[in-house]
């Protein structure tokens, strides 16, 4: 074998030896689930570490825009819509930037998904715009961070933290029309979701006495099912019937004994003591 030969294999050799090697991510991918309301939100992004440098103002700059994160620009995909900001966004995929100020935060809703950081961002792709106001948090944050807070039925939060700054975006959805009109399809076939009904027009519609009525029509289905008479007794108190809500109890009460569930025993005796 001539030297070139050789030069050649050992090339060959230490390019092929490189490519295995695998190092951990200088900002590393997360992708996070969020079930809201009837769908679900997914977030992907990038965790670039501070490493002792001074963030905001200096490596991310003031006032000009971000990808918010590092590498690739921070995606979330929605199966239902949703109001972000203020801002009303349809099912689908998007990209958010930031434009991160002294005083408020620019946060952009774009549809440039094949974007790699801003590169390749257009003003024309924005689908919405709008302001929030950051916060001073102690201790700081070395990890830049993305993630779901306050997660209600109906609200909740995006929440980015990183050294020492906190932007809370709101997030709400409105589900109740799609809901009220698939109860409402539901209740024509031979399975009627009673049920659920008597929770939704309990829980969401504040409608007392038709959710206690679908609790009714539950148990004609599910005489045994004592999760239902303590939850309709504990509407029935709220509708000012002490008497009902304690006949209902005692029903749950006597139907947990027999099924030996004891945290409904529990359940039960607790909420009479308050009757």
């Amino acid at each position: 074998m001539n030297k070139l030969s050789l030069f050649l294999c050992f090339a060959l050799f230490a390019i092929s030896t490189t490519a295995q090697v695998k190092m951990p991510q200088p900002s590393p991918t997360q992708t996070i689930k969020q079930n809201f309301g009837i769908g679900e939100i997914e977030l992907t992004y990038s965790r670039p570490g501070a490493k002792g440098r001074k963030i905001f103002g200096d490596l991310v700059p003031f006032d000009k825009i971000w990808r918010t994160g590092a590498n690739a620009a921070t995606k979330f995909s929605l199966t239902e819509p949703i109001e972000m900001g203020g801002k009303k966004l349809d099912t689908g995929s998007y990209v958010l930037y930031t434009i991160p100020g002294k005083q408020n935060w620019e946060i952009i809703i774009n549809k440039g998904l094949s974007n790699w950081g801003i590169d390749g961002y257009k003003e024309s792709e924005d689908v919405a715009r709008f302001t929030v106001e950051p916060k001073k948090i102690k201790p700081a944050v070395e990890t830049f961070t993305m993630e779901f807070a306050n997660v209600k039925a109906e609200s909740c939060e995006l929440l980015i933290t990183w050294e020492k700054t906190a932007v809370t975006i709101p997030i709400t959805t409105n589900f109740k029309e799609k809901v009220k009109a698939q109860l409402e399809a539901a209740m024509l076939t031979d399975k009627k979701p009673y049920w659920q009904a008597a929770q939704f027009y309990n829980e969401y519609e504040k409608d007392l006495p038709k959710a206690i009525g679908y609790a009714d029509k539950a148990l004609e289905t599910y005489p045994k099912a004592f999760w239902i008479y303590i939850y309709k007794a504990r509407m029935q108190k709220e509708n000012g019937d002490i008497a009902g809500a304690k006949i209902s109890s005692d029903k749950s009460l006597e139907l947990a004994k027999e099924a030996k569930n004891d945290d409904y025993i529990k359940m039960n005796e607790e909420f009479q003591k308050k009757l």
